[in-house]
């Protein structure tokens, strides 16, 4: 379930704003939500794992409050990635 290297590092290269950039707030959270969907797949085909939910729970609290983050943060960075991820309206 996790993302290979270089799926990783393409979304690090996008997202980034220099080069060697893994720890802005866009990367984090255009790796969280990479991640979110590989696990909302995994629970198509596997309903009843049960445990893995749990961990995708704590991914999109994490992912919530990093958005808070870079909205209260750089409004403009943040309406901007949330289209660019396709994240709420």
């Amino acid at each position: 379930m996790a993302l290979s290297k270089a799926e990783t590092s393409e979304i690090v290269q996008k997202f980034a704003k220099k080069p060697g950039d893994t720890a802005s707030p866009e990367v984090q959270i255009a790796l969280l939500t990479r991640r979110l969907q590989v696990l909302n797949n995994h629970f198509r085909v596997h309903d009843k794992d049960h445990h893995s939910r749990l961990g995708l729970m704590k991914l999109v609290g994490q992912r919530k409050r990093l958005l808070t983050y870079l909205k209260n943060k750089d409004t403009s960075a943040y309406k901007n990635l949330i289209s660019e991820l396709g994240l709420r309206k």
